[in-house]
């Protein structure tokens, strides 16, 4: 039997050790801390959960750490208050943000989630130039925009995470007014992370089947109007905070096509170029997702009613954005 030599060894150890990939999330609040949870349990690299109250991620890594014997994931979570420990990052998801409160639309947020994100890129960036940007902090599509034109990243590097979470509202909606497994439901929600989303009936199945032939249209604009009222519905309920289990399963899987280059088509907030007849704005529309980020938009062909929905949302984007571009210095 050929014994490699101890510095063969050591070799092999650290490329293993430099190939393994690290997470940073950024915030750890409920949807931080459930996203760092994801992670961790899809065995998807090596977490760090960075937020600004000292002993808080400290705190809940710890926690999950303790949880591994037991829940048998293979990567390690580390917490911290300081951004020298998120260095060499491959992918960062900024979760940092005030959450609504009943009443409270996600504009509302504007000004001082838009200096907590511009405050964390400046920090996060130098240490993990090469990293890819997932944006969740509301208001979602020009917190993306603030985050990328901050940055001076290519688009495809900056993200936001909006239509995965917002498609899987409305798979849940329509699963259950069917009485269906969500699984069988196929579906895609463009448009901005607000209440003028767009939900393609045209392209939603079940199955196989059109949804137009299993529900009365009025039925399905109902089922529309929840899925575009679903983040409020789940703050009105819990009164204090937002929703978090389903935002941080839907980064997760956008974190998990990126790092293992699935080339996965999800609707998610990025940057438009024409695409959609949409210039210079980030919106909820399909992308390919691989190693590259945004690796392109996908443009599908929609009905007219479907198109004037996503340029009703895009303008509403625009109003929001025209609002935060004065406010700082991008």
């Amino acid at each position: 039997m050929v014994v490699a030599s101890p510095s063969l060894q050591t070799a092999v150890i650290n490329k293993a050790a430099i190939s393994i990939p690290k997470i940073t999330v950024i915030g750890a609040g409920n949807v931080g801390a459930s996203l760092a949870r994801c992670l961790l349990s899809q065995n998807l690299g090596h977490v760090v959960l960075l937020d600004i109250i000292e002993g808080r991620p400290q705190g809940l890594a710890l926690d999950m750490a303790e949880a591994q014997p037991l829940e048998g994931y293979s990567y390690n979570i580390t917490g911290t208050n300081n951004y020298q420990d998120t260095a060499g990052s491959q992918v960062i998801v900024i979760t940092a943000g005030l959450p609504r409160k009943p009443g409270m639309s996600r504009d509302d947020l504007l000004k001082v989630n838009g200096s907590i994100i511009l405050d964390v890129m400046a920090k996060a960036l130098p240490h993990s130039p090469n990293a890819y940007f997932i944006l969740v902090t509301n208001p979602l599509d020009v917190m993306t925009y603030l985050a990328w034109r901050s940055s001076g990243l290519p688009h495809s590097r900056v993200l936001g995470q909006a239509g995965v979470l917002d498609s899987a509202r409305f798979r849940t909606f329509i699963a259950q007014a069917l009485k269906v497994p969500p699984q069988d439901v196929a579906t895609m929600v463009l448009g901005g992370h607000g209440d003028l989303m767009v939900p393609l009936i045209s392209y939603t199945t079940v199955n196989g089947i059109p949804l137009t032939e299993l529900l009365p249209a009025a039925e399905i604009e109902q089922l529309v109007e929840r899925t575009r009222q679903g983040g409020a519905e789940i703050v009105n309920y819990l009164k204090t905070g937002g929703a978090f289990y389903a935002p941080a399963a839907a980064t997760a899987s956008m974190v998990a096509a990126i790092l293992q280059n699935q080339s996965s088509i999800l609707p998610v907030s990025a940057y438009l170029d024409g695409q959609y007849g949409l210039k210079d704005i980030y919106l909820g529309v399909p992308c390919r997702l691989n190693s590259k980020g945004v690796a392109s938009v996908v443009e599908l062909s929609i009905t007219a009613n479907e198109q004037q929905g996503l340029q009703t949302s895009a303008d509403s984007v625009r109003k929001t954005l025209d609002k935060a571009l004065p406010m700082f210095s991008v």
